[in-house]
């Protein structure tokens, strides 16, 4: 049937895109028009594959018919000679096998990992560095990006636009950078990975509470980046925190998808191979530190206090505490501070989290974040005061763009509602 071709084509796509926009910006060296030449590569396939069936090795087949829309492009380019010595190779005499291209050697091997050193060259913006490698590396929409940013999504997609034109008439090379290069270029790289990694971690929209493969596409490239810089104690750091946050992901969702809180994990679930890979980084990266730890070491080292808990009854919440007020110092930010907020509610006590939250009800990077509301929620909740409470999981059932969350929520202010009808 055709739906079900469609069905796995989408499939193949989620899985592959980002490969293939990697792959085809090394061969073109313009990360604008690789992403033009992949979705003219997807178009082919859902033109060609509901007749021919669906290839056996599909990621192959994407990616040869994009090098050879490639080659039609540069050969009718004006400046066709240019772009073959660029290329480094006579496409005019090549074999009509162009499945296989010579990749330049830089050491890494690693064309997504490429990619985002590309996408993050200092040419661009800070902001349009990391939305632009979560476009072409993450797959995320451009409103996913904005919510992840709390900014607004035509701001993001003007970012994307220009950066690709930017990075296009600056000819950035393909390459992974050394040296001071690199050590200047690590910190806006790291934050792009963990917030892919975020996303699969806690997907903004959709159907699914988690997008695995975008976890581990960001733990892969965490790993590679530790190869590369053994010595930077915030890529230890960052991967740690992931290697981490990824284990608990069997015990975060149900029979049916449905979201599982903390509390309420089952901690024999949790994969103790990761948590000693990540505590084994956490240890790696404390013992490169010189002078006070970067936010990724010590956010690491707050999921680490989770990780060591046997029960949920017995995490160091003080701890935790202590290390968000570290963490504002380091990384100020009103998500740190909600997050603060929620360690102190149970460290202290509700009135404790909810004293903090008053006070980042004005700030405009937080109206419409629903995280905002589903923790007033709670401390309400605990507090004996279930008609606030049900108004904030109901706000927030409103904010939030993924359906798991919606249902969770909703069902909170309905036990809210139960409350206050047995009182």
């Amino acid at each position: 049937m055709v739906t079900d071709t469609h069905r796995a084509i989408e499939a193949v796509w989620r899985i592959e895109a980002a490969r293939l926009i990697a792959g085809l910006a090394r061969f073109v060296r313009d990360v604008g028009l690789a992403e033009e030449l992949a979705q003219d590569a997807l178009v082919a396939a859902l033109e060609q594959w509901p007749g021919e069936g669906v290839p056996r090795n599909p990621g192959a087949w994407l990616m040869t018919t994009a090098k050879r829309r490639a080659i039609d492009r540069i050969r009718r380019d004006e400046t066709f000679r240019r772009k073959l010595q660029k290329l480094g190779r006579d496409l005019e005499e090549s074999s009509p096998d162009i499945g296989a291209v010579v990749a330049d050697d830089d050491g890494i091997g690693d064309d997504l990992l490429r990619l985002v050193f590309v996408a993050c060259h200092p040419v661009l913006s800070a902001e349009a560095r990391v939305a632009l490698t979560l476009r072409l590396l993450g797959g995320l929409t451009t409103d996913e990006i904005a919510r992840a940013f709390l900014v607004p999504e035509p701001t993001v997609a003007q970012r994307i636009v220009r950066a690709k034109k930017t990075l296009a008439t600056a000819q950035v090379p393909f390459e992974v950078p050394r040296g001071a290069e690199l050590a200047a270029r690590l910190g806006s790289v790291l934050e792009v990975v963990y917030l892919i990694f975020n996303e699969g971690y806690a997907a903004t929209a959709g159907d699914d509470w988690m997008r695995p493969g975008l976890c581990a596409d960001a733990l892969r490239l965490g790993r590679v980046l530790a190869q590369l810089a053994p010595r930077e104690p915030e890529v230890h750091g960052l991967v740690a925190l992931m290697e981490i946050q990824a284990s608990r992901a069997a015990a975060r969702t149900g029979p049916g998808g449905e979201p599982i809180l903390l509390a309420d994990q089952n901690r024999a679930r949790w994969d103790q191979l990761l948590i000693r890979r990540g505590l084994a980084a956490l240890e790696r990266a404390e013992t490169l530190i010189d002078g006070r730890p970067g936010p990724y070491v010590l956010q690491a080292a707050i999921v680490a206090c989770h990780a060591r808990a046997r029960r949920f009854a017995d995490t160091d919440w003080e701890r935790i505490a202590g290390l968000y007020e570290r963490l504002a110092e380091a990384m100020p930010s009103p998500v740190v501070e909600l997050n603060r907020a929620v360690a102190l509610s149970m460290a202290f006590g509700p009135a404790a989290g909810l004293a903090l939250l008053d006070q980042l009800i004005a700030v405009p990077a937080l109206r419409n974040y629903h995280l905002l509301p589903v923790a007033r929620g709670d401390f309400l909740a605990k507090l004996g005061r279930p008609a606030e409470a049900r108004a904030e999981f109901e706000r927030a059932a409103a904010l939030t763009r993924n359906e798991r969350e919606r249902t969770v929520l909703l069902g909170r202010a309905a036990a809210c509602e139960q409350e206050m009808q047995d009182r």
